[in-house]
């Protein structure tokens, strides 16, 4: 309902990466076992989606997985190394490597355990809180892909956009519609809202942002909502492009619900600019975790003043961070929760 735009009693809130190596009981399921082996257990996903909301009132969930399971599908090696992130062994280097990929991506049999994952997941939540699906966007995947990691400057795939436009957007066409097909996949598995990861949005300028970045957004979000409309759905979908200040007005006229916000952003000034277009998600620096209780209250009394009440899901602006202490993330929880009843009483 918040995603559109109705009053709710209370703001409700959830974490990015709310499943994740801060949880004692997170890094106990995973010991010993490959990442992406355990993206590959429905049962895995399904434990480690839920280990949050058992611990705190979170308002939604978010299943276990990764954004470069579609990389992966499209047939590239991709690895988790310890102390090091994801790796591609074979990255992408030339247009000519664009050959080794699967265009065409028999999403149920490339990716079905995530689909899996997800209709467990909906079993076990019984109803509680939504569950939300999601996917990494076209240019985020693609810099992946071709830089072979993470990277300051992805300067490897940034090549590609200046040297090579056209491959670049043969990349991006092919990822997009393989993101289509996975997201409906997720709808019809039991996902109730997507949200499409944009991460690497801040390493591009607003030119470059605007061909390469945000037509395949609105494009992803357009087709999946007409074959939603087909079979008489209607999902909400959140785009979350971090560090894209520029595209904030675009972002909010493009079929998304929901624009997720990172901590950079002032929130009135993010609400000017989405015109009420728009319900915000975001945006509180997860680094406030490391303060004590009472401050952690404050910002996020803060933060509820400048985004207000209506159409506002709280968030981080990025994810958690391993070292972070659950009991500020319970403390997090309660002062979204405490704070905006409140201020919702007094309406």
């Amino acid at each position: 309902t918040t995603a559109r735009g109705e009053e709710t009693e209370h703001v409700p809130v959830w974490c990015m990466r709310q499943a994740g190596r801060y949880l004692p009981e997170f890094r106990e399921s995973r010991a010993g076992k490959d990442f992406f082996d355990t993206c590959r257990s429905p049962e895995a996903c399904c434990e480690l989606t839920l280990q949050p909301l058992r611990r705190f009132p979170f308002d939604a969930a978010i299943i276990f997985s990764d954004i470069l399971v579609i990389p992966q599908a499209m047939g590239m090696d991709v690895q988790m190394v310890a102390g090091k992130g994801p790796t591609f062994p074979d990255p992408l280097k030339e247009p000519e490597d664009l050959q080794r990929l699967q265009a065409k991506v028999d999403v149920d049999k490339e990716l079905g355990y995530v689909f899996k994952a997800i209709t467990l997941t909906r079993h076990k939540i019984e109803g509680k809180v939504p569950l939300i699906g999601f996917t990494g966007a076209p240019w985020t995947l693609m810099s992946y892909m071709i830089e072979g990691g993470g990277s300051r400057t992805f300067s490897k795939a940034k090549r590609w956009l200046y040297r090579h436009p056209e491959a670049s957007h043969m990349l991006l066409r092919m990822l997009t519609d393989v993101i289509v097909e996975y997201l409906l996949g997720q709808v019809a598995a039991g996902a109730q809202a997507l949200q499409v990861f944009e991460s690497h949005a801040g390493i591009l300028g607003p030119v470059e942002f605007q061909e390469f970045s945000l037509p395949y957004l609105r494009d992803i979000a357009r087709c999946v909502k007409e074959k939603l409309k087909d079979a008489g759905k209607d999902i909400p979908m959140i785009v979350f492009a971090k560090d894209a200040h520029y595209g904030l007005e675009d972002l909010s006229q493009s079929h998304y619900e929901v624009v997720g916000l990172d901590w950079t952003i002032d929130p009135r000034s993010a609400r000017e600019r989405t015109g009420g277009k728009v319900s915000l998600q975001g945006n509180m620096d997860p680094c406030a975790f490391y303060a004590p209780k009472e401050r952690i209250s404050d910002i996020v009394k803060k933060m509820l003043e400048g985004f207000g009440t209506r159409g506002y899901i709280a968030n981080l602006g990025h994810g958690l961070y391993p070292d972070m202490d659950p009991e500020s993330v319970g403390a997090f929880v309660e002062a979204v929760h405490q704070h905006s009843k409140q201020m919702i009483k007094q309406k």
